[in-house]
């Protein structure tokens, strides 16, 4: 088996790297072509350097966006990481109807963000409404307490699997060592599960800072960026600038680009910083 898997394993990759390379590889090598051409349809560029580059950081609303959606992504991924492991320790405690608690949590997770969008916006213009405070498209600060609390509804459910399957393999044995030693609660907490659980920490921080700079349905359909582009993440003033500002389409392939590298080096030095802190069990 294992001689026939060596001599025939092209004939499994393949398929996979070709649809991979069309789907990937590709666009994002044409991507960062356009993003050196003016254009409006890509059968005709007209190349203009680093053009759609200094135009990207000229752009005042690109900035802005920049800013709210790192400082969303700093709360969110906190509220997120803390939340979940709060309630995955909970649910690992052998509490009855741990079952269900744990497919409740998760569910939202389930559900598409523009669908999400819209149900928090009525939702929350519904109380805003009744505590006579400006609607969600009316005030930026309303928009991004809105977006946080969506994003926390979502991504709580999630996390917190990937916790409870983290806390479940820390052997038993070294948290009876670390009561026999004389450790109370919070010192078993802090010296003990947060250290071997740091794995599953890597990850879910990952997963909650990728998402919250990548946040785009949910920014579309609770706030569409409103007012005047306020409450506009990275994702959305990309959109908006490639389809939305004629003979912005470099621009807004440049913009593309500058997120990508922005992403990638933040996700790096996120899984370097949390990778360091990680044990053997």
């Amino acid at each position: 088996m294992q001689k026939a898997i060596s001599k025939y394993w092209p004939v499994f990759v393949l398929p996979t790297l070709i649809a991979f390379i069309i789907g990937f590889i590709w666009p994002f090598l044409w991507g960062i072509f356009l993003s050196f051409q003016r254009f409006t349809t890509v059968s005709k560029t007209t190349f203009v350097g680093i053009q759609n580059y200094i135009s990207v950081f000229q752009d005042s609303t690109f900035l802005h966006a920049f800013g709210f959606t790192a400082v969303f992504t700093v709360v969110s991924t906190v509220l997120i990481n803390v939340c979940a492991f709060a309630i995955a320790i909970v649910l690992t405690r052998g509490i009855k109807g741990t079952n269900i608690f744990r497919t409740v949590y998760f569910m939202p997770n389930l559900i598409g963000g523009i669908l999400l969008g819209y149900i928090w916006q009525i939702l929350l213009n519904g109380v805003l409404a009744n505590l006579q405070k400006p609607l969600l498209a009316l005030d930026a600060k309303a928009g991004f307490v809105g977006l946080v609390i969506l994003m926390c509804w979502q991504q709580i459910g999630y996390m917190m699997i990937i916790y409870i399957a983290g806390l479940q393999s820390i052997p038993g044995d070294v948290i009876e060592a670390a009561e026999i030693d004389g450790a109370n609660k919070i010192q078993t907490l802090f010296k003990v599960t947060i250290p071997m659980m740091m794995p599953s920490i890597t990850i879910c921080m990952f997963l909650s800072i990728t998402n919250g700079f990548k946040l785009f349905d949910q920014n579309l359909s609770l706030t569409a960026g409103e007012p005047s582009k306020m409450s506009e993440m990275m994702a959305l003033n990309i959109f908006n600038t490639f389809y939305g500002r004629t003979g912005w389409e470099g621009v807004g392939q440049a913009k593309a680009v500058i997120f990508f590298a922005i992403v990638v080096v933040i996700g790096m030095i996120q899984l370097r910083a949390t990778r360091s802190k990680e044990v053997q069990q």
